[in-house]
């Protein structure tokens, strides 16, 4: 399979040419863009089951403008962050800023690629030199259908205006791309008929792009809707007539069925969504072990929340998608209100301490002391003690494979 992948990547005439500090999207199967499912401790746990390039979650140009870049010695992050914007309403209280964007230059560094939400070339630019030298490119969201995109000009908006998103990506290339040696993409969606996909395909790829991913739907299209994929071929041939890198999204489920989807439409690479959100050890070939129990990757996604100082809100988020809905286990999570209860309903007596400490930190103790963790780690130890094996039933079955609404889990991250 990866022979013939190899030949479909080299058959190409042109390509255009990849930047020094940047990444081939080919032969490549990555996270893609999720918003709250797409923050840092999901995407190192990717990277840590097999996949090759990790989407940040889609950020809005003007959020990242003005933000203070700092250097987090906590956790080894870059995080960007600033102040509140209804702080001045209260002058007298005590302001925390706000983290907008943490990346980790150690851990993903190279493999994370920035993805931007903007309706201008100028804030885009502004926004994407932040983070440019940390990232590995900078990726533009025209394919996000939700109002809180569209309705500023972003997202999907973008493909009504094909000259003015070719503008913004020619200003990312030329100030951004060019100057810090990355590459510059975008994702779009297909449009209602193959002529104007194609017309719109051959425009951006004109910019100076190095990748261009299609979402198999239309901007009306949900993701409870089967992927289109009759006009994926054609995609990618015209980005490889013009030396693009063509990645495809949309119904993906693991990355064996990944490499044959790339075979089958000529794709130079594939994301993984929903499927990577609900196990993200989907990203292990059948070679590799395929799926594991959930019960292993809910305690491996928590220990890497904790490294991370990971906002707790995100924390819940994930793991209510990672943790079957109908498992005592699941509603134990949902009641937690902070690391030290939820590591409690995972029986893992060995993070108390850390997430004692990440509590507080993060001003989510409420009360929990070091006599109440010590209780914990006891009740735990004599629970184990008593079943010969961890509190949490480690037994793979049925509902470890299946998606978060197959498994009553009703809240989704919008694919972006």
């Amino acid at each position: 399979m990866l022979c013939l992948l190899e030949t479909i990547m080299t058959s190409s005439s042109k390509r255009v040419p990849i930047p020094r500090n940047g990444v081939d999207y080919r032969g490549k199967v990555v996270l893609a863009p999720m918003v709250r499912s797409g923050e840092l401790p999901s995407r190192l746990l990717a990277l840590k089951y097999g996949a090759d390039l990790v989407w940040g979650p889609e950020t809005i140009d003007k959020s990242m403008i003005g933000t203070t870049k700092r250097i987090n010695p906590v956790s080894a992050t870059i995080d960007y962050t600033r102040t509140p914007s209804n702080s001045a309403r209260n002058p007298g209280s005590a302001v925390k800023e706000s983290c907008i964007y943490r990346l980790h230059p150690g851990q993903e560094g190279k493999r994370l690629i920035f993805q931007i939400g903007t309706s201008s070339p100028s804030t885009a630019v502004e926004a994407a030199k932040l983070v440019a030298p940390h990232v590995a490119g900078i990726d533009v969201n025209a394919g996000c259908p939700k109002p809180f995109s569209t309705s500023g000009g972003m997202g999907a908006a973008l493909l009504q205006t094909p000259d003015h998103l070719a503008a913004i990506l020619s200003a990312l290339v030329r100030e951004v791309g060019q100057v810090f040696d990355i590459g510059i993409s975008v994702k779009i969606r297909l449009l209602e008929t193959a002529e104007s996909t194609e017309a719109l395909v051959k425009k951006l790829c004109a910019t100076g792009i190095t990748g261009l991913t299609v979402h198999c739907r239309t901007t009306p299209m949900r993701p409870r809707e089967r992927a289109l994929r009759d006009q994926l071929r054609m995609i990618a041939d015209t980005c490889r007539n013009k030396g693009v890198a063509c990645v495809m999204n949309g119904d993906v489920k693991n990355k064996d069925e990944a490499l044959q989807l790339m075979h089958e439409f000529g794709a130079d690479g594939a994301m993984l969504a929903t499927a990577a959100e609900a196990n993200p050890s989907s990203f292990r070939t059948r070679k590799e072990g395929g799926l594991l129990p959930w019960q292993e990757v809910a305690q491996e996604y928590i220990k890497i929340a904790l490294d991370v100082d990971n906002k707790w809100g995100n924390t819940k988020f994930t793991m209510g998608q990672l943790v079957p809905g109908k498992s005592d286990v699941y509603k134990l999570v949902t009641r937690a209100k902070n690391y030290v209860e939820v590591c409690e309903a995972l029986g893992l007596a060995d993070l108390y301490v850390q997430a004692g400490e990440v509590d507080e930190r993060l001003g989510l103790r409420h009360g929990h002391d070091a006599s109440a963790i010590g209780k914990a780690k006891s009740k735990s130890k004599v629970v184990q003690a008593a079943s010969g094996r961890p509190s949490v039933e480690r037994s793979m079955d049925a509902e470890n494979r299946r998606l978060p609404s197959e498994r009553g889990v009703g809240t989704f991250a919008w694919v972006v």
